[in-house]
């Protein structure tokens, strides 16, 4: 059971502080109110433990997939909800969805319903997948929701596999090359330096540029290495702040060359996570609110909750969404025809599957272009490096 550093008023205003162990953070808070104090901060206590378990254990869309199917197939075999959960604590390999499976047994036997069980692991599982769950549980169709959310998580899961696959030669060929320059620049480039001095030679402009590059990167090797890590540190920082999320959410719309890319993949979440809710009974508005907090873009989440109360005076749900100016048009014609027809979550479904090949398409499309202005690009680097330390040997062997 995790700890947790807590800060809470107590009820004569007083701010206190101490540590307590719980399942969650809302666990604590009930035990709060239960004493008429009110929490603060609550913050978990990383201890080498926990530290490891969610750095070699972290838990994966493939795995909450996998838990959603084999959750379905054993509903679906007339096994009940503690007995699944039951059998799937004892299945898993993961410390740390382990543990998770194990509080959601205890509070299931404890006589709450598995939604609400969920609601105390929000880190873990998805607001989609409680809403669903909830929804499942009211409709008495809790297998019928699992399969969908297998599905709907193993297409996910898909999809981003392929994305982050596809960008990993890139990324080994940058780090190759950074690497090869660093090594030319503080190895190799300082062996010719002595004998550039005791020529006399004068050296050109492209060596001596090189040469001040190596003399700074070993001398202050200590101050650029603090220098990147903060950097990106800050950067992480900043981007972990709301307003910082949301002018990187809005870049990532509008830079020329990842723009169809990322509209693609907003359009394809968009229309799985909305054919899912709808497909399991979850109402429209409460469809958007999830759909929106699923995009994994908080500027298209915001233009989404905008649009609710158009939705609820009665305007047809495809005239708003043409209005947040990020989803194709194809989408908004599937959306409009889906609405005419009375088949809305099928259409969805069947434009999901559409805008996945897209997004595996235009992946291979911008890589295609990608590649070879990285590799001319890291070639000119590389280039220049090796003409500034063959130049001044032509006038060394002029000189003998």
């Amino acid at each position: 059971m995790p700890l947790y550093h807590i800060r809470y008023m107590n009820s004569t205003g007083e701010v206190q502080e101490g540590t307590e162990r719980a399942d969650s953070p809302a666990e604590i808070a009930q035990r709060l109110r239960e004493k008429e104090q009110y929490p603060i901060d609550v913050k978990r206590v990383m201890s080498f433990t926990s530290l490891n378990i969610h750095l070699f254990s972290r838990i994966k869309m493939k795995d909450i997939a996998v838990f959603c199917r084999q959750f379905h197939t054993m509903l679906a075999s007339g096994v009940t909800i503690v007995n699944c959960l039951e059998i799937l604590r004892q299945e898993e390999e993961k410390n740390r969805f382990r543990k998770v499976i194990d509080g959601l047994y205890e509070d299931v036997q404890k006589g709450n319903t598995f939604s609400e069980a969920l609601e105390k692991y929000t880190d873990v599982f998805p607001p989609l997948m409680i809403y669903m769950v909830a929804a499942g549980e009211t409709a008495g169709s809790l297998d019928t929701v699992m399969s969908r959310l297998a599905i709907h998580y193993e297409k996910e899961y898909k999809i981003t596999n392929k994305i982050i696959s596809a960008f990993v030669y890139p990324i080994i060929l940058t780090v190759i090359a950074i690497a090869a320059i660093l090594f030319m620049l503080t190895v190799v480039l300082p062996t010719f330096l002595a004998m550039f001095e005791e020529s006399g030679v004068p050296l050109p402009a492209p060596t001596l540029i090189v040469m001040a590059i190596s003399d700074s990167l070993r001398s202050n090797w200590i101050i650029y290495t603090a220098g990147v890590a903060a950097f990106f540190y800050l950067v992480r920082l900043y981007i972990s702040t709301p307003g910082g999320r949301y002018r990187l959410d809005s870049l990532k719309m509008r830079l020329p060359l990842f723009r169809r890319l990322n509209r693609k993949i907003v359009s394809s979440r968009f229309a799985r996570t909305m054919a899912t809710m709808l497909t399991s009974g979850v109402p429209l508005i409460q469809s958007l609110e999830n759909v929106a907090g699923a995009l994994g873009n908080t500027m298209v989440e915001k233009k989404i909750l905008s649009t609710r109360e158009e939705i609820r005076k009665g305007i047809a749900i495809s005239v708003p969404i043409r209005k947040v100016g990020v989803f194709p048009h194809i989408l908004v014609s599937m959306i409009k025809i889906g609405e005419e027809s009375g088949t809305l979550d099928i259409i969805l479904d069947r434009t999901a599957d559409f805008y996945d090949e897209e997004v595996e398409t235009e992946v291979q499309r911008m890589l295609t272009f990608l590649e070879p202005i990285m590799i001319i690009f890291m070639g000119l680097i590389v280039g220049f490096v090796v003409i500034s330390m063959v130049l001044p040997l032509f006038d060394v062997y002029q000189t003998i």
